[in-house]
């Protein structure tokens, strides 16, 4: 027998300014397996799948493989290519966003705000007007690592050398707060984080990442990060990765994220948490209930159901980092 909610939440949700702060679903079109706009039965994320989950935004990430043959700074190229070609054919339901307003006007729209990311400054190649150029063509938020040490600093798979920001990620961080570029805290080493938290002039935020406190995995962040992240106005989005929830290796259930949502509103508040899920990033790892970018409201399901308010969910599905990208960009 089931139980009526307090909340309708599937009113709530479609009604709400949905935002999912990453996803690395523009590999797979840039080698040509999928396409945006057209629905897929395999990964996570396209554009209509993403409209009927109630989507208003998405970070799409750039990465820089380096067992690719190109340069990272090629590979970056290639990426915003294809981020705007994508966007180009499928103009009836997305746009680019580079500014707030955009993705208010996207949801008015009905149509998805789509923001230029990149995971790890290797596509940057040591050189900061590359990162101008990219500000340019779009990029609003840039994570300094993915798990290894390039010229920006350390990341958390280097943990062994205790080693934080180079020299030229410390300009890295004073560029983009100059620019506008929201820093990305996600796959940074302890010291990495401790670094930038004490030079950025504006708030950071990790797109995807959980509670250490209730996962040992050195991917999520301690309730002292946490603290610190908040203390910058910054905000942390809760991802749907079974290893960063309770270590399982392929599937984890829907609580363990409602569990780590609610650990870190208890460190940060209600003005700290969002979503990352980190769509098409997991390989073939999944949490019941989020299979996918169309079963998002069961997130605002399992917050209703225990016991969130209104006015939290909605900060907690999209108003947190929309406060962020308001201020920063």
């Amino acid at each position: 027998m089931s139980t009526k909610l307090a909340i309708d939440y599937q009113a709530l949700h479609h009604g709400a300014i949905v935002i999912d702060t990453h996803c690395d679903a523009l590999g797979q079109v840039l080698e040509g397996t999928r396409r945006l706009g057209e629905q897929c039965d395999s990964g996570q994320f396209d554009i209509p799948r993403a409209l009927a989950g109630g989507l208003t935004a998405e970070l799409m990430a750039v990465f820089s493989d380096t067992e690719r043959p190109e340069t990272g700074a090629v590979q970056t190229l290639q990426y915003i290519d294809i981020f705007h070609e994508e966007i180009a054919a499928v103009s009836n339901l997305a746009i680019q966003a580079t500014h707030a307003d955009d993705i208010v006007q996207a949801k008015k729209l009905g149509k998805i705000a789509l923001v230029l990311s990149m995971e790890g400054a290797e596509g940057l190649e040591g050189d900061i007007s590359v990162l101008r150029i990219a500000y340019r063509l779009g990029l609003r938020v840039l994570g300094f690592t993915w798990d290894l040490r390039n010229r920006a600093a350390d990341g958390v798979g280097e943990s062994r050398t205790g080693g934080g920001l180079t020299n030229f990620g410390e300009k890295l961080v004073n560029e983009c707060n100059r620019l506008g570029i929201v820093i990305d805290l996600a796959h940074l080493s302890p010291q990495g984080v401790q670094d930038v938290l004490g030079i950025t002039t504006a708030p950071v935020v990790a797109t995807h990442a959980n509670s250490h406190a209730l996962c040992n995995h050195p991917r999520n962040l301690s309730d002292k990060q946490l603290e610190e992240i908040a203390k910058t106005g910054g905000v942390v989005g809760v991802t749907a990765v079974p290893p960063f929830l309770d270590g399982n290796t392929q599937r984890s259930d829907i609580s363990a994220l409602l569990d780590h949502i609610e650990h870190i509103v208890s460190i940060m508040g209600e003005d700290g948490v969002g979503l990352g899920m980190d769509f098409d990033g997991v390989g073939a790892m999944r949490v019941v209930g989020i299979d996918d970018v169309s079963k998002l409201s069961n997130i605002t399901r399992g917050l209703v159901e225990r016991g969130y308010k209104a006015d939290a969910i909605i900060k907690i599905l999209g108003a947190n980092f929309l406060r962020v990208f308001a201020t920063v960009w």
